[in-house]
C-alpha cells in the first residue's frame, strides 16, 4: 500500500500543506511540528514524489553547481558544506567542472544548466560574457570567490586583509627577507592572488623593506608546486627567512622541500600559510585561518531564501570572518637561517 501526504498529515494532525513545507525544510512550520511530521514520515514510510512535486511548483528541485577544479581541498570543502544544506532542503545538485578552457567554453557555449536547476552555485569567476550567459537563466546565483558582482549573491573574504595579517605577522617577528609563493590568476580570472600579492607588496612598503622579485614564485595552489616555489626561492642569492604562502596546501608543500633541504621550521625559515586547512593543526602551521566550509553553507542558504523568498531582499555581498591562528612555523630570524 502506497502511503501518500495526506496519510501523513492525518496521522500528525496536520494539513497537506504544512506536511510538505515540513519534510522540504520550507519556513512557516517550528522545530517541533518539523520534528513530529518527520517522525510520523518515517513510521509510515512516506516517501516524497519528486515527480509530484516538480509539476506542482514549476521546480525542478536541483541546485547547479559551477566548480573549476572539484579535486581540490577548497573547492572541495565548498561544494560538500553547500551540498549538505542543499540536501537537507530536499534538492539535488547537478555538478559541472571546468577544469580546461575547451571545457569552459563549450559549458558557456551550450549552458546545459538552462530549464534543468533552480538556482546556480558558482565556485568559479566568470567574465562578462559568462555572467550574463548566468543571469540570463532567470534563476538566483550564488558564488564563493571573487568580489560582488551584478545578478550574484556573493560569499567571501577580505583576502587583502588576510595577507596583509600574515605579512605584517612575519614584519613584527624580525623578517626582513621575506618571500611569497603565489599563484597566477590564469584563465580562470582569480582576483585571489592579485590581491593577497598586492597586500604583500603594500605590507613590505610601509615596513620600508625593498620589494626582491626573486624572493617571488609561483606555487600554483598545490602542494607539488609549493614544493617546486619553495626551492626555487631556496635558490636565490639571498634565500628569504621567511615565506608567506598563499594557501596552506603551498605552505606544507614548502615544509617538505625546506625539510628536504635541511633547514629546520620556523629555526632556519618561518612559513606562514593561508586557510586553516584540516592538516594545518597537526603540521603546526601558522596560517590566516578562514570559514571555507562556512563560506559554502551560507551561499547555498542565500540560494534556498531566495528560492523560497523571490520577492525578498537579496544580499549582494557577505563577508566571513578571517583571523591569524599563530602555531609553531613561525619565529623570530635567526642567524642561523639560509644566508
Amino acid at each position: 500500500m502506497t502511503v501518500s501526504i495526506t496519510d501523513v498529515a492525518r496521522a500528525a494532525g496536520v494539513s497537506a500543506s504544512t506536511v510538505s513545507r515540513a519534510l522540504r525544510g520550507r519556513p512557516g512550520v517550528s522545530d517541533e511540528v518539523r520534528a513530529q511530521i518527520t517522525a510520523v514520515a518515517t513510521q509510515l514510510g512516506y516517501t516524497a514524489s519528486r515527480s509530484a512535486s516538480s509539476l506542482a511548483s514549476g521546480r525542478t528541485f536541483t541546485i547547479g553547481v559551477v566548480v573549476p577544479y572539484v579535486g581540490r581541498w577548497f573547492f572541495g570543502t565548498v561544494l560538500d558544506a553547500a551540498e549538505h544544506v542543499f540536501s537537507a532542503a530536499g534538492y539535488d545538485v547537478l555538478l559541472y567542472n571546468l577544469g580546461s578552457p575547451e571545457t569552459r567554453k563549450r559549458f558557456f557555449t551550450r549552458l546545459p544548466l538552462r530549464k534543468r536547476v533552480d538556482a546556480v552555485l558558482s565556485l568559479l569567476i566568470p567574465d562578462e560574457e559568462e555572467s550574463a550567459a548566468l543571469r540570463s537563466l532567470g534563476v538566483p546565483l550564488a558564488s564563493t570567490v571573487g568580489g560582488a558582482r551584478p545578478g550574484f549573491s556573493v560569499v567571501g573574504i577580505d583576502d587583502r586583509a588576510g595577507a596583509e595579517h600574515a605579512v605584517r605577522h612575519l614584519v613584527n617577528l624580525g623578517h626582513r627577507r621575506i618571500g611569497m609563493i603565489s599563484g597566477s590568476s590564469g584563465e580562470q580570472h582569480w582576483t585571489t592572488p592579485v590581491a593577497r600579492r598586492q597586500a604583500y607588496l603594500d605590507v613590505l612598503s610601509d615596513a620600508g623593506i625593498a620589494h626582491d622579485p626573486a624572493l617571488e614564485a609561483d606555487g600554483d595552489y598545490t602542494v607539488e608546486g609549493g614544493e617546486r616555489a619553495m626551492t626555487e626561492l631556496l635558490a636565490a642569492t639571498r634565500p628569504p627567512t621567511a615565506v608567506f604562502a598563499q594557501s596552506d596546501e603551498m605552505a606544507m608543500g614548502a615544509l617538505r622541500a625546506l625539510r628536504r633541504h635541511r633547514l629546520r621550521v620556523p629555526d632556519d625559515v618561518s612559513v606562514v600559510g593561508f586557510d586553516d586547512h584540516e592538516l594545518s593543526d597537526v603540521l603546526g602551521l601558522t596560517t590566516v585561518a578562514q570559514p571555507v566550509a562556512g563560506q559554502g553553507a551560507e551561499a547555498a542558504r542565500l540560494l534556498l531564501r531566495q528560492l523560497d523568498e523571490p520577492d525578498g531582499e537579496r544580499a549582494g555581498h557577505v563577508q566571513m570572518p578571517i583571523r591569524l591562528v599563530l602555531r609553531e612555523t613561525t619565529a623570530p630570524p635567526s642567524p642561523r637561517g639560509p644566508q
